[in-house]
């Protein structure tokens, strides 16, 4: 922490840098001989706090501590002066500052009254990084309900502001990570942030979904292709990671198809591209003969979704109908089929299932050899699917239903309640859905709000006591989530439940 002593009288100066530097071993003191060179060092230094005498020759202390507000607007100042006058006194709250010293002072007098406002400086700094660790977790829950059809009414709304991002043109970049690791995250959620107006999932599998806002000034291949380019570049070190990109949606509740479309992208990759665009796939099957491909792809993906493998062995089988069809080559449509297959994978990794690669032995000769395999391979990955669906046991939904009603409090992410069970993200979600009827963050709201209710009955707390309490961390957005979920604002719901 760092400490500026601005006094023109080079006795008082010292005489606070002694007391200061003795009681707080670990703080720089800065010192100024008058308001410009305190400007100056502010400037330079950034100093947390300032202790600013008034009268000074040049410009006195009230006017130089306004400019340093410009400069630096979290500084706490302190004022020394030997006038105790209200027309200072009152200036001086305008500019926020924290409190005031008398000339003379004494030596406990200042310690006492600079370890206060440090506390208040360390106790902002704590905040901020709270802050901070909220946004994170909050960017991470809007992309997982965006992308995964999470997507709760009641709270899209206010979590969008809370994380200060409005609906616009989007596109979604998937990376396949072969080998993720936390320090691996986190290193790209940094790259990206700096590069792009973003938001940044979790890790799914070995998936690492990104939505990356359209900028104005750029077309959306001309934005995109950068993008991608130089995002692999900052990334040689990591060989094998790749990136698929799905189109522009003119609406962020549309970007769940363009995250499909970069999943898409990435099966088709190979070890000399490291991205591909979903449109080059759409422009090679179109060129083909395939029809309806976006159609059948979301069809596609709604069966692998609710685990329909009845559905997807039909529309595979309906892809190679039409292949044999349009007499295209067999060893092409082997190679349709096969990212076909390594779409399904990655799903599958996504819900937890580890599974072994689905290989085509590409030793079929005919159409009717290829269903034959394939249905083989399906056979197996729903056995492998029922399987572990199976030994996902009702009883371990109920315990992370129990863990959200006792610590609906504290920030709960869908990672941590992963954890807590040892289930992916994705396959908690899917399987909370299931057993319950209910997404696991509208019921995580249901138990916030019921609880905000009954600390609402008691008058003492205060809107921001209640907010803290719940689990949220910015009033407004609390306040937003409450009228949505009970039709009145948590004021109107209290003075409602005074006049009962």
């Amino acid at each position: 922490m760092k400490v500026l002593i601005v006094d023109d009288e080079p006795i008082e100066r010292e005489g606070m840098r002694r007391i200061l530097s003795v009681a707080f071993e670990d703080v720089t003191i800065l010192d100024a001989k008058n308001g410009y060179q305190a400007i100056e060092v502010v400037e330079s230094e950034k100093p947390d706090i300032v202790l600013m005498d008034i009268m000074m020759p040049g410009i006195n202390g009230i006017e130089a501590l306004q400019q340093i507000q410009q400069i630096h607007p979290g500084i706490r100042g302190v004022m020394v002066t030997a006038f105790d006058t209200f027309d200072y006194a009152r200036q001086a709250l305008r500019l926020g500052v924290k409190d005031y010293l008398l000339k003379p002072s004494k030596r406990s007098e200042i310690i006492a009254t600079v370890e206060s406002v440090m506390e208040q400086v360390r106790e902002e700094a704590r905040k901020q990084q709270s802050d901070q660790q909220a946004e994170r977790l909050l960017e991470t829950e809007l992309v997982t309900q965006l992308l995964f059809h999470h997507v709760n009414d009641v709270q899209l709304d206010a979590l969008m502001e809370t994380v200060n991002v409005t609906s616009q043109p989007a596109f979604v970049a998937v990376l396949y990570l072969p080998e993720p690791t936390e320090d691996l995250y986190r290193q790209i959620k940094e790259r990206v942030h700096r590069a792009a107006n973003c938001l940044v999932g979790a890790l799914y599998g070995k998936q690492l979904p990104i939505i990356v806002f359209r900028s104005p000034d750029f077309s959306y291949r001309g934005q995109a292709m950068p993008f991608a380019q130089q995002l692999i570049g900052s990334l040689r070190e990591y060989p094998g990671i790749f990136i698929g990109v799905g189109e522009e949606v003119a609406e962020l509740s549309e970007v769940a198809s363009s995250y499909q479309q970069a999943v898409v992208a990435l099966a088709s990759h190979t070890q000399s591209v490291r991205f591909r665009f979903y449109e080059e796939n759409i422009q090679q099957l179109q060129a083909a003969g395939t029809t309806n491909i976006r159609e059948k792809e979301q069809q596609f993906f709604e069966s692998l979704d609710s685990g329909d493998w009845t559905q997807i062995e039909y529309l595979i089988n309906e892809f190679i109908d039409e292949q044999e069809h349009q007499n295209q080559p067999l060893i092409y449509s082997q190679q349709r089929v096969l990212e076909l297959f390594w779409i399904i994978q990655r799903a599958l990794e996504n819900l937890g299932m580890s599974s072994q690669t689905a290989y085509l032995s590409f030793q079929s000769t005919t159409y009717r050899q290829l269903r034959a395999e394939v249905q083989g391979i399906l056979s197996k990955i729903a056995v492998h699917y029922n399987s572990h669906l199976g030994t996902a046991e009702f009883n371990k939904v109920q315990i992370v239903k129990r863990y959200i009603e006792e610590h609906s409090h504290e920030e709960l992410s869908l990672d941590r309640l992963a954890e807590l069970v040892g289930f992916t993200p994705m396959y908690l979600s899917k399987l909370f859905k299931e057993k319950l009827g209910v997404n696991y963050i509208d019921y995580l709201t249901e138990c916030r709000i019921q609880h905000a209710k009954q600390l609402l009955r008691n008058p003492e707390k205060s809107l921001k006591e209640i907010t803290y309490e719940v689990g949220y961390h910015e009033p407004n957005y609390f306040s937003k989530v409450f009228k949505k979920m009970c039709g009145v604002t948590p004021s109107e719901y209290r003075k409602q439940s005074v006049t009962r």
